[in-house]
């Protein structure tokens, strides 16, 4: 491929195209090459067919371009709800859990949705998650669970809701 990346330039041009081509032929270099402000971008990008770099790598094959991507995106296995809830969106969870999302889906971190608000201290959205029936005993990656990554003013209101799930 003739691609002029020069990777000491700040913010060296790589068209979109180029980057498609690099995923189609499995050419690491270019994806190597790009800033990491670049790369994040980059993941965002889709072709003609709606296909994202990632996918359009995956599908070939092309298992370095694959972990590149994949290592660089911080939201792979992340869902809709697990954003939703991390930014406290209350009625978007409830729209995505209306229309079949998964509570308990785990992302890379091994983290659910109900953990993401947790986290991000989303106390209206953690309890709307509880009431959807999401699990507070599961595990992340690093061993927590839910009530580990509560903040101790809220673990006392989410032991309550879970109580009264339980026996409700």
């Amino acid at each position: 491929m003739d691609m002029e990346i020069d990777p000491t330039e700040p913010e060296a041009q790589i068209k979109d195209e180029d980057l498609f081509r690099a995923a189609d032929s499995g050419d690491s270099s270019v994806f190597r090459a790009l800033s990491p402000q670049q790369l994040l971008r980059a993941l965002s990008l889709r072709n003609e067919d709606d296909r994202s770099l990632l996918h359009v790598a995956t599908s070939l094959g092309h298992l370095e371009v694959v972990k590149m991507l994949s290592e660089a995106d911080p939201s792979i296995g992340c869902t809709p709800l697990h954003r939703a809830a991390s930014t406290g969106n209350s009625a978007m969870c409830e729209l995505l859990i209306e229309e079949g999302a998964e509570v308990d889906a785990i992302d890379k971190a091994g983290q659910t949705p109900l953990m993401n608000a947790v986290i991000c201290q989303n106390k209206e959205v953690a309890l709307l998650l509880i009431r959807h029936g999401a699990d507070v005993d599961v595990e992340d990656k690093e061993g927590y669970t839910v009530l580990g990554r509560t903040s101790d003013d809220f673990r006392p209101i989410l032991v309550d809701a879970a109580k009264a799930m339980l026996e409700g």
